[in-house]
């Protein structure tokens, strides 16, 4: 019986790895096309209802204004993703603009090879959570508050970059 519970345990966690993988290739993809300003690519990649969630100034909206088409034709914002990471539907991917001094952080929801959400955090330091508990009952919920557990599963690394103090956020997941 326990091997039996560890081969499932373990194909389980391959087919994370799995969803993982092609999570992140969605969203490498999406970087690609952007860099190539491919839309017809961009929109088969986004959901027609995208939730978009941004934290930083408004004159940091570089990623909504390539994407609706309101920059200026001159104007120019590379996304050029410097680390990458997945946690099950969600892609997290930072990146950093040293000439404007600028760090970004978006956090991407994959559902079905298809991107539905992305919260954007620009000169913001970003800790990933993943709320989780230690003890369930039967039913799965957890048997007392001070059971519940949040660890840190990725942080920002790149807002020292920017060379000043940068206010810092919790994404829980």
């Amino acid at each position: 019986m326990y091997i039996v519970d560890y081969i499932t345990r373990e194909l389980a966690n391959n087919q994370e790895t799995l969803e993982e993988t092609q999570n992140k290739g969605v969203v490498l993809a999406l970087y690609e096309a952007l860099s190539a300003r491919d839309v017809d690519k961009v929109q088969k990649l986004l959901a027609s209802d995208l939730e978009w969630w941004f934290h930083g100034p408004p004159s940091h909206q570089f990623l909504m204004r390539l994407l609706t088409g309101t920059s200026d034709k001159d104007y120019s914002f590379n996304f050029v993703p410097q680390s990458v990471a997945a946690f099950g539907p969600t892609v997290i991917v930072e990146g950093c603009d040293r000439v404007r001094k600028i760090t970004w952080v978006h956090a991407w929801t994959v559902t079905d090879g298809i991107i539905t959400q992305v919260r954007e955090y620009f000169n913001t330091s970003l800790t990933v959570t993943r709320i989780g508990n230690n003890s369930t009952d039967q039913s799965g919920f957890a048997t007392s508050i001070t059971s519940l557990h949040c660890p840190s599963v990725w942080e920002s690394s790149l807002t020292s970059q920017v060379g000043r103090s940068v206010p810092g956020l919790v994404l829980a997941i």
